[in-house]
């Protein structure tokens, strides 16, 4: 194929010393009883939902708008291209990456909050993946749809193991969504310096934690998709790890969040004017259920079990990644959604189920209340420059 020859020349590589092991029937099938839910957990996820959309409700009556229940504030939205490596080994072989392509791909950059803070305030960083033009068989919500998305953030692992704590921790945020900036302000600066120093503000603030992150530049960020999902006949997690030397050189790379409101935005913007960007996209098999545990998304999978290998590469040119037509379109009509996708590629555990019903409440009430009509790109020319 031609593409694969460009790859060549231009050093992409198309094997990995790694999958000589690829054979090994250790790895773990995908079965429908590899899930097992909770008797109590479809009310938490009602619950979940419901408060999530009392959040997004908060934040519209106080802007006037509405913006997204979690990841409201986007900071790069980019045009990128998906190159699936060809000749990739059966078990990684899977889903979107059967056989080699090249796919358009729209990518979201945020952080963490439902509400639009200062970058300051410096929270966990988010990131959203629409992948263009996938063929297959989509999961129930989805059908008619020629999207995947991967929804990531920049941990290994969930924060809470599952719906309940899930479900105590947006209660809590709940409570405090109306506190100052002045208040999340000193919420984060002390998570970024020592988190004994919240015990100051109350206990109750601890569960803010979340609101801490070191003042870096996102684009440095390595993102995963934290909690499990289908891989065809496997199961897997998924990352997007910089490859190229100028994402590389970005990573720790602080940056002056006191310069302005959209510090992380200016920095996206300014890379991009010249700037090409590289990343790899990986993936971890399951191998052992016992301790790479598909229901508890708060545990990280060892790599040293299973390694990240290499499926793809992302890369996105030089461009504009903020302009205003832009954000619309991303930020006002699209949604970001783990259960977007094909049946190959289907959400798996606890947090996964909670989030399908969190996340369909959440784009529903923002699209009614802007007046928007949801809906999913069938081309990348959909995408404003």
């Amino acid at each position: 194929m031609f593409f694969l020859k460009i790859l060549q020349i231009t050093g992409f590589p198309l094997t990995n010393s790694k999958w000589l092991h690829m054979s090994d029937p250790r790895y773990c099938h995908y079965s429908e009883t590899i899930e097992v839910p909770k008797p109590e957990e479809e009310q938490q996820f009602a619950e979940i939902a419901s408060r999530m959309k009392n959040i997004s409700s908060l934040m519209s009556d106080r802007a006037r708008h509405a913006a997204r229940s979690v990841h409201a504030k986007s900071h790069g939205l980019l045009r990128a291209e998906l190159t699936v490596l060809d000749g990739l080994p059966e078990p990684l072989a899977q889903g979107i990456f059967q056989h080699g392509g090249i796919y358009p791909a729209i990518m979201r950059f945020s952080t963490v909050p439902g509400d639009i803070l200062p970058d300051s305030i410096s929270t966990p960083r988010g990131l959203g993946i629409k992948v263009i033009g996938v063929e297959g068989p989509m999961l129930k919500d989805h059908q008619g749809e020629v999207t995947q998305d991967l929804v990531m953030v920049n941990g290994k692992a969930f924060p809470s193991p599952d719906s309940a704590a899930f479900l105590e921790g947006i209660r809590t945020l709940e409570k405090h969504v109306n506190d100052s900036e002045a208040f999340k302000q000193i919420v984060s600066t002390a998570a970024r310096t020592a988190e004994t120093v919240l015990e100051a503000v109350g206990t109750e603030s601890a569960a803010l934690k979340g609101f801490g992150h070191p003042q870096t530049n996102i684009l440095g960020e390595t993102f995963f998709t934290a909690a499990p999902l289908r891989y065809g006949n496997y199961m897997a997690k998924l990352c997007l790890e910089p490859a190229s030397q100028n994402l590389k050189d970005l990573k720790d790379k602080t940056i002056d969040t006191g310069s302005g409101h959209s510090a992380l935005r200016d920095a996206v913007v300014e890379f991009f004017k010249t700037g090409e960007a590289v990343w790899d996209l990986k993936v971890q098999l399951c191998v052992d259920p016992e301790t790479m545990p598909i229901e508890d998304a708060s545990v990280p999978w060892p790599e040293e079990l299973s390694p990240y290998l290499t499926v793809g590469r992302l890369v996105a040119p030089p461009q504009d990644a903020y302009s205003a037509a832009r954000r619309l379109y991303v930020d006002e009509i699209l949604s970001f959604n783990p259960w977007h996708g094909l049946e190959a590629h289907r959400p798996l555990g606890n947090i996964m189920r909670a989030r399908k019903q969190a996340y369909a409440a959440s784009s529903q009430f923002r699209h009614e209340t802007n007046g928007r009509q949801i809906s999913e790109p069938r081309s990348i020319e959909e995408l404003p420059a």
